[in-house]
């Protein structure tokens, strides 16, 4: 069975959408199918599976899976790119709305390819906590933007070990059952941070993370270290904006469609 989709980036974030209004994709929700299309050098490679849906409440709603074949409530850059994605194929206009499991989300097309998405509202703040990672204790700052994230401020944030502090911050015990995404920032200017992120279902460092940033960016504002919006440097080059007023938070970054294929059998039946 041929299967078209675009492949769509937002800062570094890579996904698959694939359109499944009409429901005749419905038996690929399936791990194996998920992680063997997103196996890079395998098959097309990605960080994630996004399949567009009909919605009897707002413009559309979405089924999206991490490259493991693992369900996440949200994705700030799968949102970003769903949203174009949507406005390309006119199934939506410049302003719509859609389903998440974390809630409803309002995004707007803008120039040059980006696009700013209201995320659900934020909550589960919790500053200045101790946990130990790798034998060595770490200050933690959690919030939950769409998907629970830590936060850890960081001098030098090129020269820290992402992968294994993530991963064992990750697993912690204090964010079971679910576990959470790591972010590692830096200040880097009064309204501008560098970040990087560990993203679980991924298990490892992204290029990008939309939610980790707006994460990132709320707590850098509650310890009064920035003030917004804020510009974060991603692990990809590129940059994302976060807006936070009055517990309502606004990402604008890119949302770029790279190509549009179709999968072959042999894409994931290997």
């Amino acid at each position: 069975m041929e299967i078209q989709f675009s492949k769509m980036s937002g800062n570094g974030n890579d996904f698959i959408i694939i359109d499944n209004r009409e429901g005749k994709f419905s038996s690929l929700y399936k791990k194996e199918f998920i992680e063997k299309i997103c196996a890079r050098g395998l098959s097309v490679g990605a960080d994630g599976v996004i399949f567009i849906e009909k919605s009897d409440k707002v413009d559309f709603k979405w089924q999206f899976y991490n490259s493991d074949g693992s369900v996440a409530e949200m994705c700030g850059n799968g949102a970003r790119c769903a949203a174009r994605y949507v406005y390309l194929e006119n199934i939506a206009g410049k302003n719509m709305a859609f389903e998440t499991l974390a809630g409803i989300i309002k995004a707007e097309i803008m120039d040059n390819n980006e696009v700013k998405t209201m995320l659900t509202p934020p909550h589960s703040l919790e500053l200045d906590k101790k946990i130990t990672a790798l034998g060595k204790e770490y200050d933690i700052h959690s919030i939950n933007t769409g998907v629970p994230h830590a936060v850890i401020i960081c001098d030098d944030v090129d020269n820290i070990d992402v992968h294994h502090i993530g991963r064992d911050i990750r697993y912690n015990k204090d964010f079971a059952v679910n576990g959470t995404n790591v972010n590692f920032i830096q200040v880097t200017g009064d309204n501008s941070l560098k970040i990087r992120t560990y993203e679980r279902g991924v298990e490892g460092e992204t290029l990008a993370c939309g939610t980790g940033c707006a994460a990132s960016a709320i707590i850098a504002i509650k310890k009064g270290l920035v003030k917004g919006p804020v510009r974060l440097l991603t692990s990809g080059g590129k940059t994302l904006t976060v807006y936070y007023d009055n517990n309502t938070v606004y990402l604008q970054g890119e949302g770029r469609r790279v190509y549009i294929a179709k999968l072959q059998e042999e894409a994931y039946n290997y």
